[in-house]
């Protein structure tokens, strides 16, 4: 499967963006859909997961309350509604697509990437 994200932006605190990600092939439902994000030099950072019928969602603690992750299954896209945004939020975000069953938070647990896309939060 091959994914595209985006929606990706520069933005002042506090405002909005809303990240898509697009996969390709018949079988998105398939595939347990997560986000990361990750700054130049530094370790990908989980962000979000949502299960293959987007019954089960989990978030990091750092954004919890403020992002919410989303899937539209017969427009094989992935979404990522992100409020509240802060300056500390500035980072490439990529989407994921894991075939095993339920959510992962481990970057192993994904078997497919997209090439990501910049958030930039102004403060």
């Amino acid at each position: 499967v091959q994914l595209v994200e985006s929606g990706g932006g520069l933005v002042q605190a506090g405002a909005s963006l809303r990240l898509s990600c697009a996969a390709s092939g018949r079988t998105f439902s398939s595939y347990a859909m997560g986000w990361f994000r990750q700054a130049p030099g530094k370790e990908r950072e989980f962000v979000a997961a949502i299960s293959r019928l987007g019954g089960n969602t989990i978030y990091a603690d750092s954004v919890k309350g403020r992002f919410t992750i989303s899937r539209a299954n017969a427009k094989n896209t992935v979404y990522l509604q992100m409020n509240s945004l802060k300056a500390e939020d500035t980072f490439v975000y990529s989407c994921a697509a894991g075939t095993s069953a339920g959510v992962g938070k481990n970057p192993e647990w994904y078997d497919y990437w997209g090439q990501g896309t910049q958030v930039t939060v102004s403060s």
